[in-house]
């Protein structure tokens, strides 16, 4: 007999059953999770691209290329956007949007907080439908579906995800990111400086994917960041939202840029904070 539409636990082949791109999202992100885990190098190639502090590595260019094949190697007329410079035009009206490796910072230096992210967008419903995060050194999964929840998955099982309650900003417990250009960086720290006195505390994962699962899953009560680009925050939008958070437009979300994600007690809170901190005037 089928699970009921609102169980808060399902099996993970009912919830790849819930969207016919969810089953390829999920066994696309999880190969190229293991491929991270298991097949690090120990000499890893770095390489930098916008600042000496923004860096690739080898790994992030093999999952990527690892992503491309699996995806469009079942679906050859789908489009593609990734991180490390693929860009194909669809012919189906479905995208992909892939992090092959979000937080390599994080990798490089063997801190276990990092991520795949796998995006499906349709432009037949006008965005995002399947957003897919693994976090493999965590032995976490996550999977959004537009319209029909979020799951945390460990294992076979499927935990469904609902944000906290939470309705004072001087009690949540806020996330945020740091560009990688010097001057990005003091901008943010001055809009720190102020949102600190009024919340509870502040974490930085230094993983945007990582931060949305969080926020998801009732670990933090809100996460903003700026200057992110469509895979930083493809999935990830789509789990939190899916998970009842409110997502707050300063600019075109969905495609990166500036943004706020935050539990619907705090959003209105949280924009006022952030506004008055300067966060809409920060240096690009």
């Amino acid at each position: 007999m089928a699970t009921a539409p609102d169980a808060s636990v399902r099996t993970l082949p009912e919830i790849l059953d819930l969207h016919p791109l969810a089953d390829l999202a999920w066994r696309a992100a999880t190969e190229a999770g293991t491929f991270l885990l298991t097949q690090r190098p120990d000499d890893l190639s770095v390489e930098t691209k916008s600042t000496p502090t923004d860096v690739v590595t080898s790994m992030d260019k093999a999952a990527e290329h690892l992503l491309h094949e699996r995806l469009l190697g079942e679906r050859p007329g789908d489009g593609l956007l990734g991180e490390e410079g693929t860009d194909r035009v669809s012919q189906t009206g479905i995208r992909w949007v892939v992090d092959p490796l979000d937080g390599t910072v994080n990798y490089l230096y063997r801190i276990p907080l990092w991520g795949v992210s796998v995006a499906a967008e349709d432009d037949d419903v006008g965005g995002g439908v399947v957003g897919v995060i693994v976090t493999p050194e965590t032995g976490e999964g996550f999977i959004g579906i537009r319209g029909r929840g979020a799951w945390r998955i460990v294992g076979d099982v499927g935990e469904r995800l609902s944000v906290r309650d939470c309705a004072s900003l001087d009690q949540a417990m806020v996330a945020t990111g740091f560009g990688y250009s010097a001057a990005r960086r003091l901008s943010q720290a001055e809009v720190l400086q102020t949102l600190i006195t009024q919340v509870r505390d502040i974490r930085r994962t230094g993983c945007a994917v990582v931060d949305f699962t969080w926020l998801a899953v009732g670990r933090t009560d809100a996460y903003y960041e700026r200057g992110l680009n469509p895979w930083d925050v493809a999935a990830g939008l789509i789990v939190a939202q899916e998970a009842g958070a409110t997502i707050v437009d300063f600019g075109d979300a969905h495609n990166g840029g500036n943004f706020l994600v935050a539990v619907p007690g705090i959003a209105d809170q949280m924009r006022e904070a952030l506004t008055a901190a300067g966060f809409d005037n920060q240096v690009d």
